[in-house]
């Protein structure tokens, strides 16, 4: 299948060819066609799988084909709602491209700035509105924003605007919309709470599902490191020397943690950025920038902050902590090995997280590689133990002490594990 079998017009299809868009991805193939018939969409995707395209460019369509009917002055007729800056931005920048011969308009609202050049944009009138919800009820109270023409709205990035705290904001924002529209909700994950807030905001609804299994790149090459908690830094720094100048993208579970890293890597001549939800927006965005220029080359961040991050040649993800939901390891590597490109993704494990990656290679139906052969595994020896099929426990319980000099190096690929030796190194780092 093309997009020239979608029903595109032919506006939308000459930007898509600009864009080097030929083939859609399923969320398109799948949420487009409903979209245009005009029923709601309740869509569960990753980052990665194409999901602001698929919502994108049916709604440019109905506004371009309503403005022949309609020559009065330009009014808000769509509303994106997702958590960061990075994310919204981003989304603007995608309905401009898409757009770029329709003469529809759109602009991008969000908190952290001044706002006088976001209400001169309003006031010369627009057709998509993108916003933050913080930014978004400030200007509705101020009468800059009017909620009344809203023909299509669409909740981003569900989850995580529930995680940072939005969920009375988000409330607030459906109450205010005219009950005549079409509704969109996207979220990377479904728990019970954004089941309920989707069963607010949607009406007769379709369901669109890109299961994790399918959104994890195969073109990424993953492994996991068996290290304990407190050497994970250290084996953070051996690993980025040895690729040094890669562009990294390192996830950690805390803001705290995250400004620790790049401390950390500071002292050991690895210039790197954080971003998350205590760091400024000018902060986060020049922070970004940097990165995405190539100025530095390793971004620390945050799950929620790291939403708005859209990297085509990312070389390399590192979990320095699992994440204790499986779904967002899928979302974390789907940002390496896009397109054509290869991508690697590399996550730590200490002994309490031992659970949360057995639960991810449950996910995604495959046994993750485990490299043993680092300086610091020997310190950890407990967890290898634990973490390694039963059959194998026996045979290393049996040859302990053995072969002394030379250390057991346990690698993994696919569903084959087995041992080999390899001479002990005392390199450190």
């Amino acid at each position: 299948m093309t997009f020239n079998d979608l029903g595109l017009i032919e506006p939308i299809l000459r930007a898509l060819k600009t864009e080097g868009y030929t083939h859609p991805t399923p969320i398109q193939q799948q949420a487009i066609p409903i979209l245009l018939s005009g029923k709601d969409l309740l869509g569960c995707a990753q980052t990665g799988t194409g999901k602001t395209a698929a919502f994108a460019i049916p709604i440019i369509q109905h506004i371009y084909k309503q403005q022949k009917n309609d020559r009065n002055a330009r009014r808000i007729r769509a509303l994106i709602v997702t958590p960061t800056r990075e994310l919204a931005i981003q989304i603007g920048d995608s309905f401009t491209a898409y757009g770029r011969h329709t003469g529809i308009r759109n602009t991008v609202i969000y908190g952290g700035v001044k706002q006088g050049r976001q209400t001169a944009a309003l006031s010369r009138g627009v057709d998509i509105l993108v916003a933050t919800p913080g930014r978004l009820l400030d200007l509705i109270s101020q009468g800059f924003i009017s909620l009344r023409d809203i023909r299509y709205s669409v909740l981003d990035e569900a989850d995580q605007m529930l995680d940072m705290g939005f969920i009375h904001d988000i409330r607030r924002i459906i109450a205010m919309l005219p009950r005549q529209r079409q509704s969109l909700f996207f979220s990377a994950t479904m728990p019970k709470n954004i089941v309920e807030l989707s069963r607010q905001m949607l009406g007769d609804f379709e369901r669109v599902t890109v299961r994790p299994e399918q959104t994890t790149a195969d073109k990424v090459k993953q492994s996991v490191y068996l290290v304990s908690k407190k050497n994970k830094a250290q084996l953070l720094k051996h690993l980025l020397h040895e690729q040094y100048g890669a562009s990294t993208l390192i996830f950690c579970r805390t803001k705290h943690g995250c400004d620790k890293i790049v401390r950390i890597l500071g002292k050991g001549n690895l210039h790197a950025a954080a971003i998350h939800g205590n760091k400024s927006q000018n902060a986060r965005q020049r922070a970004l920038g940097d990165f995405k220029r190539g100025k530095i080359s390793i971004l620390v961040a945050t799950d929620i902050a790291a939403r708005g991050i859209d990297v085509d040649a990312l070389s390399m993800v590192i979990n320095y902590d699992l994440p204790n939901v499986s779904e967002t390891y899928v979302h974390r590597i789907g940002r390496t090995g896009r397109a054509s490109a290869s991508g690697v993704a590399l996550s730590f494990c200490d002994v309490e997280e031992r659970t949360y990656l057995r639960d991810i290679e449950k996910l995604i139906r495959q046994d993750i590689p485990i490299i043993e052969d680092h300086p610091w595994v020997d310190e950890q020896g407990d967890l290898i133990e634990q973490m390694m099929p039963k059959s194998h426990q026996h045979n290393r319980r049996k040859n302990n002490g053995r072969n002394s000099g030379n250390r057991k190096n346990y690698r993994s690929g696919g569903n084959n594990r087995r041992w080999s030796k390899r001479k002990t190194t005392s390199k450190q780092v």
